[in-house]
């Protein structure tokens, strides 16, 4: 059969859609204006126009992470990509499969810093899996296949190709690439697996520590089933709570920013450790300060898709290379202990969690805590949550329960302006979902912009923006470093209703608790994007203290030093 001759920009379009993308995320350039063109002619190939290169990044990695196929963001050359580059930089440390394709110079005009010039490779090679140029029409289905399977493969990434604009008015007869292939995972072999359930049985105060990319719902089915079997405590790491099911007898919390100082304290209890899917990062290991790398003093079972994470920070007794869904799958068949020695361990460990996820009496206005708790008991059961980076986060991620069909997506490297913008891309995912983001003033105003894409779209999602006008992370560290002294940590803020309303989306402004309730049944019940702005008292720093204890705190630590 002869193929077609073809545009660079058609091959492209038709080999994102026969490789099943359906949806991308993008912000117009004359750069790729070939492929721009083609798309009209493919409605199997949704494109969503954003308002900046950042928040078309930050979609396609939320798509890649909700969907667990690789999300696409195309973006023109120099500056759009520069925007660009933290969505790549979360997907590179969130392992999120993303595709991005950004519009390149002429072949001619390389290495004059034409207009726009980047070398791509230098700039994202450190942040991304594979960064790769076309130069050549005719390789187009090759490299984007190449692309899509390294998104995907082994730990989840980033995948950056440049695409010169000469290469996508070149034409070609090739053949598109073939639809993508599902690849058998390495799994445990019976021997590793009995490795696994000897260590185990040796232990008393067992702890099973989850994290990282590529788990997918039966994959965190499979963990619930082989620790409830076992009756084996999981923690989970910074934001992927979703990953084992919080109302399960053996969930005990998240090792996040602002951890349950019972949990930390508990983790160095443990007297065996086996981490599945996680890097062990420095979050998780409070700055590895309750992992000590190398060597651990206790045995540590590590269990990751990338042999390169394994022995890379933490040397393991037993390393593992091995998907979660692969790992899972078999650890979910070891035939459990007949007695449980640790079962006094792993309740103490979910009460101890029970106990942190009852909120401190609040004196103000507006209690966060108890419309944490009217969310988590009033959320469906298949609502997506987005958070943002900020103390406010903490709220979030302490009072509410997370698990499949459910899902949370935020970033663990801490970027600024994710929640909405992947709140907007759950939405277009999972139309029929619930899609709540939780942003501060501070980060929504980053990306907020996004509203005129979820207006322009038809999504729906729910914003909530905790104003408490400040850089709240920022004043945090302040004061317990330079107590009473702010520096450019205070911010001016605009109506954020009044903004929604102006982008023609719902907004209500939200000071007392029992207010939150109706104006959240109204953003519901608008059929459009909503904002709820909750105009937080600025002494409600974190959920456990506020800014004038914590500021009061380092002025007597400070008193003590000198002293």
């Amino acid at each position: 059969m002869t193929n077609p001759t073809r545009t660079g920009g058609r091959i492209l379009v038709d080999s994102l859609v026969a490789l099943g993308a359906d949806t991308a995320f993008c912000v117009a350039g004359e750069s790729y204006l070939e492929v721009l063109d083609a798309a009209t002619d493919r409605p199997e190939l949704r494109l969503i126009t954003c308002r900046q290169e950042g928040g078309a990044a930050f979609m396609a990695e939320a798509w890649g992470k909700l969907t667990g196929r690789p999300g696409v963001c195309m973006v023109t050359r120099g500056p759009g990509a520069c925007n660009a580059a933290i969505g790549i930089h979360t997907a590179f440390q969130d392992s999120s499969p993303m595709v991005v394709l950004i519009g390149h110079v002429a072949r001619g005009h390389l290495d004059r810093e034409a207009f726009q010039e980047i070398d791509y490779r230098q700039m994202f090679g450190p942040v991304a899996k594979w960064v790769g140029q076309i130069d050549r029409v005719e390789r187009i289905p090759e490299y984007m296949a190449r692309a899509f399977r390294v998104a995907t493969a082994g730990r989840p990434g980033p995948v950056v190709l440049a695409l010169p604009e000469d290469v996508l008015r070149d034409k070609a007869a090739v053949a598109d690439p073939a639809t993508a292939c599902d690849f058998a995972d390495a799994a445990p072999d019976a021997d590793t697996a009995d490795k696994v359930a000897v260590m185990l049985r040796t232990a008393r105060r067992p702890l099973v520590m989850v994290g990282g990319g590529h788990w997918s719902d039966d994959a965190s089915a499979d963990l619930k089933r082989f620790v409830e079997g076992w009756n084996l405590p999981v923690v989970c790491a910074f934001r992927r709570q979703d990953i084992m099911e919080n109302d399960s007898p053996c969930y005990i919390g998240d090792l996040g920013t602002g951890a349950a100082p019972t949990l930390v304290e508990r983790v160095k209890q443990a007297d065996m450790i086996l981490a599945i899917g996680t890097r062990l990062g420095e979050t998780m290991t409070q700055g590895y300060t309750l992992l000590t790398p190398p060597r651990l003093s206790v045995p540590l079972i590590h269990i990751h898709a990338d042999a390169g994470e394994l022995g890379r920070v933490y040397q393991p007794d037993l390393g593992v290379q091995a998907t979660p869904a692969a790992a899972t799958r078999t650890l979910a068949d070891l035939r459990a202990p007949g007695d449980c020695r640790w079962a006094d361990w792993t309740a103490g460990g979910r009460a101890d969690y029970e106990a942190w996820q009852v909120p401190a009496p609040c004196n103000g206005t507006l209690d966060l805590g108890a419309i944490m708790l009217w969310l988590r008991d009033n959320l469906p059961d298949d609502a997506i949550i987005t958070n943002d980076a900020g103390n406010f986060s903490g709220w979030g991620h302490r009072f509410l329960r997370y698990g499949r069909p459910g899902r949370q997506l935020a970033p663990a490297n801490g970027a600024m302006g994710y929640a909405f913008p992947a709140a907007l891309s759950a939405k277009l995912a999972s139309p029929q979902r619930l899609c709540l983001s939780m942003s501060g003033d501070g980060g929504f105003l980053m990306t907020g912009q996004e509203l005129a894409s979820a207006i322009q779209c038809g999504a729906a999602p729910i914003a909530l923006v905790f104003n408490n006008g400040m850089y709240g992370t920022i004043r945090m560290h302040q004061e317990q470093r330079f107590p009473g002294r702010v520096s450019a940590t205070s911010l001016t803020n605009p109506d954020f209703a009044a903004l929604a309303r102006a982008y023609g989306a719902f907004g209500a402004v939200v000071e007392r608790t029992e207010d939150f309730v109706p104006a959240f049944q109204a953003a519901i019940d608008s059929g459009t994007a909503a904002v709820i702005e909750l105009r937080m008292d600025p002494e409600m720093i974190t959920t456990r203290t506020t800014l004038s204890a914590m500021r009061a705190a380092a002025l007597e630590r400070g008193k003590s030093a000198s002293s």
